[in-house]
C-alpha cells in the first residue's frame, strides 16, 4: 500500500504539464491543455460556477502520482448528464443539492480518464479523497461522467451509482474513403446521402480543414460567431469565451481539424474537431447563413472523410441528435457514476437509475434498428 495523501489544487496551471500529461495519456480532453485553456479563458472558474478544484496525490518523489479533475458546481449547466430532477427532488425535501463536486471535462461531452493514475492504490486514494471532500464539506455528492470502462468499473467497486446514456459513434471498418463507406450502406440509403452531400456542397465554394498553423485568429473569430449563434438558440448564452479558442489555438493546434465552409469569399459555417490518436471528436458547430444539409456535411460527413484519410478507428459526434444514425453513426452506451452522501437521497436515486438503465439499454437497441447499413456488412 503506497502511503500518500491527496490535495487539492485551485487551478490545473498549478501542475507542470510535463507532469500532468505523463497521467492523462493521450486524450485531448484530459489533457493539462485543454483543461488550463478552459479555466485561464475564464470559460470555466468560480464566476461561471466551475470553480477548478483538482484531487492530486504525490508520489514519494514529490511529483504528482495520481490526479482527479474535478469542479465545484453551483448549477448543473454544461455537462450533458442531467441530474436537474435529482436537484429538484431534493430542494424539495428541504436539502440543498449546490454545490456539488463534478469530476468532468466542461462542455465537453466525451469520453475521457478522469482517475489519471496507473497504481491502483493511487487510483483508490483519489476515489476516497473526492468522497472525503464532500463528506467534510456538506455538499449533497460527487459526479464522475463521461468515463472510460476503466473508471467506470473502479468507481462501481468504491460503490458509487453507474448511469448509462446514449451518444453516436462512427466506427472505421478499414474504408479506403466516404465513397468505401457508402459502399457498405443499403442502395436506398446510400442514393441519399450522396445526394444529400452533393447538395450541402454545391451550396458553397470550398470546404477547409484547417490545423496547426492554418489556425488563425481570423479563422478563431469567424468560427466564434458560429459558436455564439448556436449556443444562443440552445442554452441562451455561449459556456466558451472567445479567448478559450485562442488558446487551444496556441496550446493544441496539431490536435484540432477546424472544418470551414466558404461562400462569396466569407467563411459561413464551420465545425470544431479534436484529434485522439484513434478517434475524431467532434465538438461545436456554427453557421450564419442556413444552408440546407450543410450542418451534416460539415459535422459528420467531413468528419467521416477525415478518419478515413487519418487511418482513425472512429468518431465520436458528441451528445444527442437521433438523426446521426442515418447517416451511419452507431448508438453508443457511455457511462458515468455518482456519490450520494445523504443515504436516504442515495437511495433515492439508485432506485431511479435502476429503472433508467434498462430504458437507456433499449432505447439503443431501437435506435440501432435505424442504421443504413446492408444486411451483409458490419456497419
Amino acid at each position: 500500500m503506497i502511503e500518500a495523501r491527496a490535495r487539492l489544487v485551485s487551478r490545473a496551471g498549478e501542475i507542470a504539464q510535463a507532469d500532468w500529461d505523463a497521467l492523462a495519456g493521450s486524450n485531448p480532453f484530459s489533457a493539462h491543455a485543454f483543461l488550463t485553456s478552459v479555466e485561464d479563458s475564464g470559460s470555466a472558474d468560480e464566476r461561471a460556477g466551475w470553480r477548478p478544484l483538482h484531487i492530486v496525490v504525490d508520489g514519494r518523489d514529490g511529483l504528482p502520482a495520481g490526479i482527479l479533475p474535478g469542479y465545484l458546481k453551483s448549477h448543473s449547466q454544461g455537462e450533458y448528464v442531467f441530474d436537474h430532477g435529482w436537484a429538484d427532488a431534493w430542494a424539495r425535501a428541504g436539502q440543498r443539492y449546490y454545490p456539488k463536486l463534478q469530476h468532468a471535462t466542461p462542455f465537453t461531452p466525451a469520453t475521457a480518464p478522469k482517475l489519471l493514475a496507473v497504481d491502483a492504490d493511487v487510483r483508490r486514494i483519489l476515489v476516497a479523497a473526492s468522497e472525503t471532500v464532500v463528506r467534510d464539506n456538506g455538499f449533497s455528492g460527487a459526479h464522475a461522467t463521461f468515463l472510460t470502462e476503466a473508471d467506470a468499473a473502479e468507481l462501481a467497486a468504491a460503490g458509487w451509482l453507474p448511469r448509462a446514456d446514449v451518444q453516436f459513434h462512427w466506427f472505421n471498418q478499414g474504408y479506403s474513403g466516404f465513397d468505401g463507406f457508402l459502399g457498405a450502406l443499403s442502395s436506398k440509403k446510400r442514393k441519399a446521402l450522396r445526394k444529400e452531400r452533393e447538395a450541402a456542397l454545391a451550396a458553397v465554394d470550398e470546404v477547409l480543414w484547417l490545423t496547426g498553423s492554418d489556425l488563425t485568429e481570423a479563422a478563431w473569430d469567424a468560427f466564434f460567431l458560429f459558436y455564439q449563434d448556436t449556443g444562443s438558440r440552445k442554452w441562451g448564452r455561449p459556456y466558451l469565451s472567445r479567448a478559450f479558442f485562442s488558446l487551444i489555438g496556441e496550446r493544441m493546434a496539431d490536435r484540432i481539424v477546424l472544418v470551414m465552409a466558404k461562400k462569396g469569399g466569407r467563411f459561413v459555417a464551420g465545425a470544431l474537431n479534436f484529434l485522439g490518436p484513434d478517434c475524431l471528436y467532434g465538438r461545436q458547430w456554427g453557421c450564419i447563413e442556413d444552408i440546407p444539409f450543410l450542418h451534416f456535411e460539415l459535422c459528420y460527413h467531413q468528419a467521416i472523410d477525415i478518419a478515413c484519410q487519418r487511418g482513425l478507428a472512429r468518431v465520436e459526434a458528441g451528445a444527442q441528435g437521433a438523426h446521426k444514425v442515418a447517416r451511419g453513426y452507431q448508438p453508443v452506451v457511455t457511462r458515468s457514476a455518482h456519490f450520494i452522501a445523504d443515504l436516504r437521497f442515495r437511495a433515492a436515486v439508485e432506485d431511479f437509475l435502476a429503472r433508467e438503465r434498462p430504458a437507456v439499454e433499449r432505447e439503443a437497441e431501437i435506435l440501432a434498428e435505424g442504421l443504413p447499413f446492408r444486411a451483409d456488412t458490419a456497419g
